[in-house]
């Protein structure tokens, strides 16, 4: 007998309410039990979303708690863990410049926050589709059939279900109240109240709330030194990067590729927006990081990576890493990121360019090639300049930390130009004559972070900050140009120097 159209239609209304229940209880059960470990803010941190409409920042059981409302009822709360700091105040410090430039760690949450919510959303509309894929699998025959079951013939069944229910409810009892833990015992605070009116807020800040039991002059003083830190680093860079689209660059002609070449960040990432910022004012398309991106290469720097990235996210970006990104946790996060890296083949770059590039042997202790290891700087060098003369064509550029390095492709005559950074300051652009009379050159541009040896932290350039702009026609490089952005923040723009190759 067929079944009505009306009962039809109810039966499958029936069926995607009860996927569409069951879908929404799993997805929000999952999405409010997920975390994702990440390193965020210079910190090991774990991430669990939440329905509170707050980001909360649980600093650990020294520091106070932070949270601030969000745009919508999805909060989330980040558990930060390990880091490195030699004080206190250097940790304070740091915050304030991560907080003056906070969006590329503000979007690493976005993104992990997202993706457990669409992992949530998926695992949860394929639980929901199971009791109706089952109930269509067996059939009004069979349903009957087993309904019967169930009613007459196994009443313990039913009994058996309903003790389980019960035993699981006394073991849960979540009539049960448990004691105040000594976090939740401290009180949400506005900053502004706790910091008192001789503190004058940043803007952006009203709305940041601190949980503390009692206020410390100590406290006090770091936050007191921390946003001066903050309202400093914020006000250079901003003034920076407003200054740097006034520039008077030479613009590329028409066939002209523009690049642009940072080096020696080590972790001041105020100067990515600068240097973002000067590369648009010259027509640059895509960019050249020759390393030292971070001080000591660990893995709490990757707020500075992730800024870096920020800047740059939408051109294409070759990088290689320095002497002091030790070990392999700079090139690989890049890598992951999108940056291009090398492995010793001669690759296509910028602007029709042929590139070649290798990470500083001095960054593990002994340099590799490929599958060799334990190789001397020199010996590195050496391979860098067998590789570069088997390519098929002259190779347009090769990118190292220290321009030492293409020393020896140079000399052979294999290269055009061999750009580096490492020195912190600017070295050439300088001719090299090859053993085949061939004319390369070789440049070393300054600290793009304005660093004093490996630290650039701070409210503004410790010294002299330089960002390179290298032009590339017709598959060669034509000219290079670099600007410096002073201590004081004043701009001094180089002129654009030609670099003819034979």
């Amino acid at each position: 007998m067929r079944r009505p159209r009306h009962a039809t239609t109810l039966r499958w209304v029936v069926l995607a309410a009860v996927w569409l229940v069951l879908s929404t209880a799993t997805a929000t059960t999952l999405f409010l039990t997920s975390s994702r470990e990440t390193v965020l803010a210079s910190h090991d941190a774990v991430l669990r979303p939440s329905f509170d409409g707050h980001a909360v920042l649980r600093t650990g059981p020294v520091l106070p708690n932070f949270r601030m409302a969000t745009a919508g009822p999805v909060g989330v709360t980040i558990d930060l863990g390990k880091t490195e700091a030699a004080s206190t105040g250097e940790l304070f410090q740091r915050y304030a410049l991560i907080a003056a430039e906070p969006d590329a760690q503000i979007e690493k949450a976005r993104r992990l926050v997202v993706d457990m919510a669409v992992a949530a959303v998926l695992r949860g509309a394929a639980v929901g589709c199971l009791p109706v894929v089952v109930y269509l699998l067996l059939g009004p025959v069979r349903r009957r059939e087993l309904w019967q079951s169930v009613r007459q013939r196994h009443p313990r069944a039913l009994v058996g279900t309903l003790a389980l229910v019960l035993l699981t409810v006394a073991f849960w009892q979540p009539w049960q109240s448990r004691d105040e833990s000594l976090d939740e015992s401290r009180r949400w605070v506005p900053l502004a109240d706790y910091l008192g009116d001789e503190v004058s807020l940043p803007a952006g800040a009203d709305g940041v709330e601190i949980r503390v039991d009692a206020a410390t002059d100590s406290s006090k003083r770091l936050f007191e030194s921390a946003l001066s830190t903050y309202d400093k680093s914020k006000e250079f860079y901003a003034q920076a990067v407003e200054d740097a689209a006034e520039l008077d660059l030479r613009e590329p002609e028409d066939g002209e590729t523009v690049v642009t070449l940072v080096s020696d960040r080590h972790d001041n990432i105020g100067m990515d927006k600068v240097a973002r910022a000067i590369g648009d004012a010259g027509g640059a398309t895509a960019v050249f990081d020759a390393g030292d991106d971070t001080s000591s290469g660990k893995a709490w720097e990757a707020f500075s990576l992730d800024s870096l990235d920020n800047a740059f996210d939408d051109l294409d970006r070759w990088a290689v890493a320095g002497n002091h990104d030790n070990g392999p946790f700079v090139g690989d996060y890049l890598s992951d990121l999108g940056w291009t890296t090398f492995d010793g083949e001669v690759i296509d770059g910028p602007g029709d360019t042929t590139l070649l590039g290798v990470d500083d042997p001095r960054s593990s202790g002994l340099g590799s090639w490929r599958d060799e290891t334990g190789l001397s700087f020199e010996e590195v060098g050496d391979r860098l300049a067998d590789a570069a003369c088997a390519a098929e064509e002259r190779v347009s550029t090769i990118l190292v930390h220290d321009a030492n390095l293409g020393r020896e492709a140079l000399a052979r005559g294999c290269a055009d130009l061999v750009v580096g950074g490492h020195l912190h300051v600017e070295v050439g652009p300088t001719a090299v004559t090859g053993e085949d009379g061939s004319t390369g050159w070789t440049y070393t541009t300054g600290t793009t972070g304005g660093a004093a040896y490996a630290i650039a932290v701070g409210s503004k350039p410790r010294r002299d900050a330089q960002v390179a702009l290298i032009t590339y026609a017709e598959g060669r490089p034509a000219g290079i140009q670099s600007v410096l952005l002073r201590t004081d923040g004043r701009f001094k723009v180089g002129p654009w120097v030609p670099v003819p190759t034979d």
